[in-house]
Formats: structure tokens, C-alpha cells, sequence
């Protein structure tokens, strides 16, 4: 959503709508603290576990987050993390979720899969390295933090 939307009739015309704090869309979350994205993918192997392993570790590879124990009731045992998986569908039913749930190292996770990711192709089928094919599978994953 953009803070200000221009009129198509008139392009010196604009609005600015109020952004209110969103009502979570996850009923595991009452607080949403901030939303973290990123991907993964297996070139060789064909896992969906370890590109979404990958996604989620790129979503929150790059933050430090001292104040949690301040931020949230109860602390890092109170976080609780609401984490989208888009996932081929060809390769969602190999997914091994408790796997992900290691990648965060405290805090509730709870996962909703759905259909996205890409495949695409490798370039190259290696079967020392697992391959049933040159698939390389992609996942993105969306990782909202709060309590």
C-alpha cells in the first residue's frame, strides 16, 4: 500500500491515505514487530527442505536483535514467528518442517505453506549429488516476528 496514490485523470492530484496498525492476519500473532523475507535454493538434489532451510536462514541471517528480552512479553520464550513457505508444488510433500524449525534459533514457529517458489533448471543432472534431474528448486519465505 502506498501512502499516496495518484489520480489517473489528474497527475498532479493526490491522496494520502492513514495507515492504521493492520490487524494481524495470523491468529498465532496479537503484535507484529517486523516482516523479514528471503529465498533458497538446491541446485543439486532436488530438496525442498534445504531450500527452504536456506530461505528462512536468508530471512533472518542478517539482523541482531538485542532488545527482544524488551520488545516482548516473556522474552525470547514469548517470540513467536508466523513463517510463509512458497513452495513448487511438485516438491511440497518432501518438505520436512521440523528440519526449517531449527533455523530459528528460539521463539514459536508456525508454518503455511503454499503454492510458488520456482524450479528451474540447473543446467547440468550430477547423480553423485543426488539429482533425479537439473532441477534446482527455489523457495521464498516470509518470516513475521511478534507475540
Amino acid at each position: 500500500m502506498s501512502l499516496s496514490d495518484t489520480n489517473e485523470e489528474d497527475n498532479n492530484a493526490s491522496t494520502t491515505t492513514k495507515i492504521n496498525e493492520p490487524e494481524p492476519k495470523s491468529p498465532h500473532l496479537s503484535k507484529v514487530l517486523f516482516i523479514e523475507c528471503g529465498f533458497g535454493n538446491d541446485s543439486h538434489g532436488q530438496s525442498s527442505t534445504k531450500a527452504a532451510v536456506r530461505a528462512c536462514r536468508n530471512s533472518i541471517e542478517f539482523n541482531s536483535i538485542p532488545s527482544i528480552e524488551w520488545l516482548i512479553p516473556g522474552g525470547r520464550a514469548g517470540l513467536k514467528l508466523s513463517v510463509i513457505l512458497a513452495v513448487p508444488p511438485k516438491y511440497q510433500s518432501t518438505l520436512d518442517l521440523d528440519e526449517v524449525r531449527k533455523v530459528f534459533p528460539y521463539g514459536e514457529a508456525t508454518f503455511t505453506i503454499q503454492d510458488g517458489g520456482m524450479i528451474a533448471p540447473s543446467g547440468i543432472a550430477i547423480d553423485s549429488l543426488g539429482d533425479d534431474g537439473d532441477d534446482m528448486v527455489v523457495v521464498c519465505a516470509s518470516v513475521t516476528v511478534g507475540y
